[in-house]
């Protein structure tokens, strides 16, 4: 395959959508989860999704013929794509991490909430 380059998906937008979307999103989704059930801060998450970030760029690297970040002439692409990539894991996580949080809170704290009748 050739690249396509667009603005948010460097082969294909399939290719985005699979590898970045679904199996980055499903891992992104765990870690936000695990961070919420956890109750760790913000600066973990960003952590655990810079380096799954890292794993999905490898993988669009090796199996679709992206860039990546290590041969010194695809270096940028490779960076503006990984920070794509983080970006979109990074929005995943973190609505993992409030749905989780959400749940805890209403489940520990519901009197919170206050009766209607």
């Amino acid at each position: 395959m050739t690249p396509v380059m667009g603005i948010l998906w460097e082969v294909s937008f399939a290719e985005f959508l699979f590898v970045t979307v679904i199996l980055g999103g499903g891992g992104a989704w765990m870690i936000g989860r695990s961070t919420a059930l956890t109750w760790s801060g913000w600066g973990l998450l960003a952590f655990y999704v810079g380096l799954l970030a890292l794993a999905v760029r490898f993988i669009h690297f090796s199996l679709f013929n992206g860039s990546f970040l290590l041969p010194v002439s695809t270096f940028w692409t490779g960076l503006y794509y990984g920070i794509i990539d983080f970006i979109v894991l990074f929005a995943i996580a973190a609505a993992g991490r409030l749905f989780v949080r959400n749940r805890q809170m209403a489940r520990q704290y519901g009197f919170l909430r206050g009766s209607t009748g």
